[in-house]
Formats: C-alpha cells, sequence, structure tokens
C-alpha cells in the first residue's frame, strides 16, 4: 500500500511533473492568481486534515463501542442458563460442549478491530475531506472570473505539455503501458 492511498498524505506529481507545473505556475500566472491558488490548495489541505482526523476518531469511537458491546454480550452470555444436553425422541442423551471459551473477546481480536475501523475511518474521513476541499477551493477560484479563465488557460497549457512529454517516453519506451 502506497502513501498516495490515503488522502492525508497524498502531496506531489512527482519530480518531473512537478517542475514542469512550476514552470508554468510562474510563467502563465499573475501574482493574484498564485495567491487564489495557495489559499485554494491551503483549503484542500486543511478539509483533508481535518476530515482524516475526524475520521480517524470516529472509527477509533466506533470500535470502542463494539469492543464494549462484544463485551456485554459476552458476559451475558456467560452468565446465562444453557443446556448441558440434549434427548432425544428415542431416549438417548448427548452433551453439549460448553462454547463460552470460544465466545470471550480476545486481544487480537481487539486490535484487529482497532485498527481496521481506525484506518478505515481515516481512508474515509481523508477521502470526505478531499472531497470537500476540492469543491470549497472550486468556489474560492470561482469567485474571480477573469482569474479563473487564467488559471484554466494555463492548466489547459500544462495538460497539453504533460500529453506531450508522456507521448514522448512511451514513443521511446521509457514508461510502460500499463499492461
Amino acid at each position: 500500500m502506497s502513501s498516495d492511498s490515503l488522502a492525508l498524505f497524498r502531496k506531489s506529481l512527482g519530480n518531473e511533473l512537478g517542475a514542469l507545473a512550476e514552470q508554468h505556475y510562474q510563467h502563465d500566472l499573475q501574482s493574484s492568481d498564485r495567491e487564489a491558488l495557495q489559499k485554494a490548495a491551503s483549503r484542500v489541505s486543511m478539509h483533508t486534515t481535518i476530515g482524516s482526523v475526524v475520521g480517524l476518531s470516529l472509527g477509533l469511537f466506533l470500535s470502542f463501542r463494539l469492543r464494549k458491546n462484544r463485551t456485554t454480550m459476552f458476559n451475558a452470555f456467560r452468565t446465562s442458563e444453557k443446556p448441558v444436553a440434549v434427548q432425544f425422541a428415542g431416549g438417548r442423551t448427548e452433551p453439549l460442549p460448553d462454547l463460552t471459551p470460544m465466545l470471550k473477546p480476545s486481544t487480537l481480536g481487539d486490535i484487529a478491530t482497532y485498527t481496521l475501523f481506525g484506518l478505515g475511518g481515516l481512508f474515509v474521513g481523508g477521502e470526505t475531506g478531499l472531497l470537500t476541499g476540492g469543491l470549497s477551493a472550486q468556489s474560492a477560484i470561482k469567485k474571480d472570473p477573469e482569474a479563473k479563465k487564467r488559471i484554466e488557460a494555463a492548466f489547459r497549457k500544462f495538460r497539453a505539455e504533460t500529453l506531450r512529454l508522456e507521448a514522448d517516453q512511451l514513443e521511446k519506451g521509457e514508461r510502460g503501458l500499463g499492461m
């Protein structure tokens, strides 16, 4: 699992694309556009961080509640009166095994619960934060129509150059086809 799997840790495009993006960032945009993009990026980062923290907290809280309920159910099962044998119509009696030790909550189960719920909450919260941050950043950029047009034009130039670079790499055989 790569660190890019979690929204909280996604930061860059890679060295080549990062340098190309920085070049377009410096040459194709005005300083007000760069400030708007930086504010938008900080919004996305803030939403993602908050979403990840909230998701992790919620996941750990739910795993705590689940563990408490499992323990309560086990204690209720342990103290309840259970049959010890079954008598068939023919008169034969078969003893029933005691399942209480098999139903006891284990440390390994607790670790698995906390881990899965914690990571699940981190993933869901981070992705939700990334989504809300992206929407918030998009609305912030859309406030100034002229800046939006300049940013879109710079992005189109960057994207076209990225595609040219990728096509050159494919023709030279430097990059796999992903198959």
